[in-house]
């Protein structure tokens, strides 16, 4: 039995360990990022194949939609009883089953079941992936950390359009839709392998009673308290198992607080409009009047942009806090969408030259708003704000909102856009006003805070 003399006070900073677990974990984003965008390029495909309508295409697209409402929601009971660890081989698991099954669907309701099943993946990495880093990380390098975690959505996203891009250029014929979303099954098996190179949570093995193999995991990784032994009794003094149960209520006056600003942020997020554009970006592009082609190659430019400020983002996420990337995010959005409401009422469907690229460079700006902003935030801060004791079932409360509203709009947004464009896109610019008034009067600055402090800040015995 290992005891805490045999333990030695791991070094300060960014251990190999740390940096190595917190990549795999994160490449569960990259797959949600690629499932979630890869649709993208194939929906004038699947209208034609299928003999969709806008309402058709909008149930199609929000398939995997429906599915990551499901894996977010039910997610939170196995990580707890199974462990993060083993949840994250499940999730890749579905996102190999999905892509294969995507791609060699022989029926609208086979396709429309394997989208579903890839959703349960993405809405449960959603969950677990951020939750499992944010438990291995030290608080001075949690938001960086996590935050790998939407670098790897963005690199995901831009992955798929690119992929299609290329996909598109092979002169695959009818088969081409397939391709694009079949070629995901290789990053699922990486995945997957990868994993068992990555130890357990140890605030969850703290809180199965198992302090013996979480103080030689913490060992590797860091620790906020200076000593393993001080990180475990902070861990054990959060869960407070004498007075609070694992089991207990979730939905209780004590919890109000973080469950409210989960809600608020998840549903900000997609109220933005982001999964419009994620899932429908070349056919935004071409309503602007641009060509087949020339959609799929401005989707790339979306998605690289998309990384960028990603990247921008996480080097000061812990330095600026996440407040103040909400609030320039929020500036932005509400910029960048009034313009390109403005657009679509001037040139409706007549768009010049002039027009196609006034839509390019707001939706640029929006996409650069949001990685900076909501992109960068909601994860590390969803990740955050709830105690050890219920953080699964906050985390999955977080992505099922998340989800629900993304299915929402992902499924609402053809009709719409066919009716208006320039009215679609001016209520996502109000949204954002709302989104900022709450984060300037409502939301609280997390960074640099131990985990197990948080819950204190918030008044949570």
């Amino acid at each position: 039995m290992t005891t805490s003399a045999d333990i030695v006070t791991p070094p300060p900073g960014l251990t190999g360990a740390l940096a190595r677990s917190t990549v795999i974990a994160a490449l569960g984003g990259l797959l949600f990022g690629f499932d979630t965008a890869v649709i993208s390029g194939t929906t004038e495909a699947l209208q034609s194949v299928y003999d969709l309508g806008g309402f058709g295409l909008g149930l199609t697209v929000a398939s995997a939609l429906i599915g990551t409402i499901v894996g977010a929601l039910r997610v939170g009971r196995p990580a707890d009883i199974f462990g993060r660890r083993r949840v994250l081989f499940a999730i890749a698991v579905l996102y190999f089953v999905s892509a294969l099954g995507s791609a060699l669907a022989w029926s609208w309701s086979s396709f429309l079941f394997f989208r579903f099943i890839g959703g349960i993946g993405v809405g449960g990495a959603s969950v677990v992936s951020p939750m499992y880093i944010a438990e291995i990380s030290p608080a001075a390098l949690r938001g960086r950390l996590v935050a790998v975690t939407q670098l790897n959505i963005v690199l995901g996203i831009l992955l798929a359009f690119f992929s299609n891009y290329v996909v598109a250029q092979l002169g695959l014929g009818s088969s081409q839709w397939r391709w694009m979303f079949g070629v995901e099954a290789f990053p699922a098996a990486a995945f997957f392998l990868l994993l068992f190179l990555t130890p357990a949570s140890p605030r969850w093995l703290v809180a199965q009673g198992r302090s013996d193999e979480a103080r030689v995991i913490l060992a590797s990784l860091g620790t906020d308290a200076g000593t393993v032994e001080e990180e475990i009794d902070a861990i054990r003094d959060s869960l407070d198992l004498e007075h609070h149960s694992l089991e207990e209520k979730f939905f209780q006056t004590a919890y109000r607080t973080p469950i409210l600003l989960a809600i608020a942020i998840a549903a900000f997020n997609q109220l933005s409009g982001i999964n419009a554009l994620m899932y429908y970006a070349p056919h935004i592009f071409r309503m602007a009047g641009a060509g087949q082609d020339s959609a799929l190659l401005q989707s790339v430019i979306v998605g690289g942009t998309n990384l960028v400020f990603t990247m921008a983002a996480m080097g000061v996420i812990d330095r600026f806090g996440r407040r103040n990337l909400m609030i320039a995010g929020s500036i932005g959005y509400i910029l960048s969408l009034g313009v390109t409401a403005w657009a679509f009422f001037a040139y409706g469907t007549e768009f010049t030259t002039t027009g196609s690229l006034v839509v390019l460079v707001s939706l640029l700006v929006f996409i650069a708003s949001h990685a900076f902003g909501q992109g960068a935030v909601i994860w590390v801060f969803l990740s955050e704000i709830f105690p050890n004791r219920i953080r699964a079932r906050g985390q999955a409360l977080g992505s099922f909102t998340h989800w629900f509203m993304a299915a929402v709009i992902s499924w609402t947004f053809p009709m719409f856009a066919e009716a208006s464009g320039g009215y679609t896109f001016a209520f996502y610019a109000v949204m954002m006003v709302l989104q900022l008034v709450w984060v300037l009067r409502v939301m609280p600055e997390t960074k640099g805070v131990p985990l197990e402090d948080i819950q204190k800040r918030l008044g949570i015995d």
